[in-house]
């Protein structure tokens, strides 16, 4: 019994030797394949490391560019508002309706005959921090008459629109941004 366990055993210790021999001789490479790079695979690197790095920067300049037109954008928004207040701050007395007498200081600053509109324009500078040249704006303000029934003896509605166009600087084209609100006299 000793002798088969010796034999057993024995086996097994080739076996282990060999496993080593062959890991070894496996593990290590000529000298002529541990010298480094070839030229093709240093150029694919700098290939792919330079395509990334474009990646990046064209990422960075698109999100710096649509930043910089959603504060435009929201400036000609806030103008847009401001030009509509203004508008809907124009006395407008019911008591006196149907008016026949317009303008400022008559009851209806903003008047006009039942079926025509009033419209008028506002040019200034965005308020947007920018170098170079300034941004400008202009604010086209029109007040028109809304029916709410067809009884024409009961004052209306008004609808004031408040069209703010300006020029995007980098590429010229034309924007536009709107507000509507509807106003009842003495409101």
């Amino acid at each position: 019994m000793e002798s088969s366990r010796l034999f057993a055993g024995t086996t097994v210790a080739l076996v282990v030797v060999e496993i080593v021999a062959v890991m070894l001789l496996h593990w290590r490479a000529k000298a002529q394949d541990r010298l480094g790079f070839t030229l093709g695979e240093v150029l694919v690197s700098f290939l792919v490391f330079t395509m990334v790095v474009a990646g990046v920067l064209f990422g960075y300049t698109q999100v710096n560019r649509m930043a910089e037109f959603s504060s435009m954008s929201l400036a000609a928004q806030a103008f847009a508002t401001e030009g509509l207040e203004q508008m809907r701050s124009a006395q407008w007395d019911y008591v006196r309706w149907p008016n026949t007498n317009y303008g400022a200081g008559t009851g209806d600053d903003l008047g006009f005959p039942v079926g025509s509109s009033y419209t008028t324009n506002i040019v200034d500078t965005m308020d947007v921090p920018t170098t170079g040249t300034p941004i400008y704006v202009t604010n086209f303000l029109t007040v028109t008459y809304v029916l709410t029934n067809l009884n024409p003896s009961l004052p209306p509605l008004r609808q004031i629109r408040s069209d703010v166009v300006w020029t995007c600087p980098w590429d010229g084209t034309l924007a536009t941004n709107t507000a509507i609100a509807l106003r009842a006299p003495d409101q």
